[in-house]
């Protein structure tokens, strides 16, 4: 099924059922509601009024949390749609600490990058597998990479690393590049970045420290070519929280 057919579908349907999904964001809505941005895995994400649910008595108390793999029904002709059913889906991810941030920094690209109510199965795949890679892996920074990097590929924003931009020659693992996000690798006399890191990660293995760094560099400087001015608080929290991190550790 198509991105547009999925779309017609779900602005014309009355109802939803049993759609696999995840909290990105909630906020407050009213004297007892909230509304909640949700990515499914047929119809992308979609903002629902969750009513009475900042009640004490609500069944759905505990329930409508981030990184949970959830099974969540809902109705309405209108963009704005109401949640009528809501319940886990499968063991719960706990993220904490560094994670958890990291986490929200994943729901904030979903939100900025995906348009409401465009499919990407795909996507949803490669996020719910992050999600548990955060947990089990040693490396944070390796996995987000490689989740940044599917997105956009999925999206139609992939990175071009297997040739320079100049001369088509494939990437010289002892060359320097700069990268121009709109067009690709260019190779520099100074320090830009290493043809080893630009090979590592269209391979996606980053073990080596420096190509971790360079790999983080890179991938920064064209999400915010992609975001356009826009900012990702997100990345301010995982700062700060590595900062007091270090003061507490000192």
């Amino acid at each position: 099924m198509s991105g547009r057919s999925i779309v017609w579908g779900l602005m014309t349907s009355h109802a939803v059922y049993s759609q696999t999904a995840f909290v990105l964001h909630t906020r407050k809505y009213r004297e007892t509601s909230l509304l909640v941005d949700v990515f499914t895995c047929d119809y992308g994400i979609v903002t629902l009024v969750a009513k009475g649910v900042r009640k004490k008595n609500s069944k759905w108390v505990g329930v409508l949390q981030c990184f949970q793999p959830l099974e969540i029904s809902f109705s309405g002709r209108s963009e704005l749609k109401t949640l009528t059913g809501a319940a886990l889906h499968g063991r719960s991810i706990e993220l904490t600490g560094l994670v958890l941030y990291c986490g929200f920094y994943l729901n904030e690209l979903l939100i900025y990058f995906l348009h409401k109510h465009d499919a990407h199965p795909e996507v949803f795949e490669d996020y719910r597998y992050c999600l548990v890679q955060l947990v089990t892996e040693d490396s944070v920074e390796s996995v987000l990479r490689i989740f940044e990097l599917a997105l956009l590929e999925n999206l139609g924003y992939g990175l071009q690393l297997e040739n320079d931009a100049v001369t088509e020659r494939p990437i010289d693992p002892n060359q320097q590049y700069d990268y121009l996000s709109d067009i690709g690798p260019v190779p520099t006399m100074s320090q830009g970045f290493s043809g080893k890191s630009l090979i590592a990660l269209r391979k996606k293995i980053l073990n080596d420290e420096l190509v971790r760094k360079e790999a983080k560099q890179l991938m920064r400087q064209v999400i915010d070519f992609h975001l356009q001015g826009r900012e990702l608080k997100s990345r301010a929290l995982i700062s700060q929280f590595i900062r007091q991190q270090s003061v507490t550790t000192a």
